[in-house]
This record gives structure tokens, C-alpha cells and sequence, in this order.
């Protein structure tokens, strides 16, 4: 794979930040004013916003995973076609837990600046995810 540093930051990101929950390597990847609009919760702002919403994130599914199907570049800019998925075992959306796999669809927008994602913006079947929380 020969992937462009901005392309090899993302496979990081959610290598081994979202699939590892390695939150040691948010410093290395992350810029340290860094935004993000997950599509499951609101615009959080630094690096320690970010590392609570990956916990609370894992707290409610269990094996969460993000799967990357593709990525395009076009200058500062890095966009994820993305699959996301895992084992609802906490509140999630106002669902209480489930205990069964869940998976979805979404895209995710990434803006650099210094080498590092400076900004997140993630877009997620919402509809999907929810459909499959109430068929429990």
C-alpha cells in the first residue's frame, strides 16, 4: 500500500486509536486543538474531549471496530468511506443495551494542518443503527 502521510494518519487513527483503544497515540496523530463531530454525540473540542468520547464510545459497544473500505485525498483533505460496528452493550442512543451486534455505514472528513488531523467530521447511518437497536 503506498499511502500518502495524510492517508497513513487516518489508517492510524482508527488502527490504533478506535480498533486498539490506544489513546497514547492521540499526541502523535492528533492536532492538540483538534475538532470532532462524531455522528453518536456532539462537536468536541482537544484531545481530552476526544479520548472521553472514544471511551464512552467502547463503553457502549463492546469489540467496536471501524472498518476502512476506502479513502480519497485531495490536498489538506482525507475523506473515509467507513463501516463501524460492535457488540451494544451499554445505553446508546437512548437504547438500552442489547447485547446483540450491531453495524452501520458512514463516512468520515478529515482536515489536516501541520501533519496532523486537525479537524474529524463523521457521518453515520443513523437510521440503520437505530433500526437495528428497536429489532431487539
Amino acid at each position: 500500500m503506498n499511502d500518502t502521510p495524510q492517508k497513513a494518519a487516518v489508517r492510524r487513527f482508527y488502527d490504533e486509536v478506535w480498533n486498539r483503544r490506544d489513546l497514547t497515540r492521540l499526541a502523535e496523530i492528533l492536532n492538540e486543538a483538534i475538532t470532532f463531530r462524531g455522528s453518536l454525540g456532539p462537536e468536541l473540542r482537544g484531545r481530552e474531549a476526544f479520548a472521553a468520547y472514544v471511551d464512552a464510545i467502547h463503553g457502549a459497544l463492546a469489540d467496536y471496530r471501524c472498518d476502512i473500505i476506502e479513502l480519497v485525498e485531495e490536498g489538506a483533505k482525507v475523506v473515509a468511506r467507513m463501516r463501524f460496528g460492535g457488540v451494544h452493550r451499554g445505553p446508546l442512543l437512548g437504547f438500552p443495551a442489547t447485547h446483540r451486534r450491531v453495524e452501520w455505514a458512514g463516512s468520515a472528513h478529515f482536515t489536516f494542518a501541520d501533519g496532523r488531523i486537525a479537524d474529524v467530521w463523521v457521518l453515520g447511518d443513523l437510521h440503520a443503527l437505530t433500526q437495528q437497536l428497536r429489532s431487539a
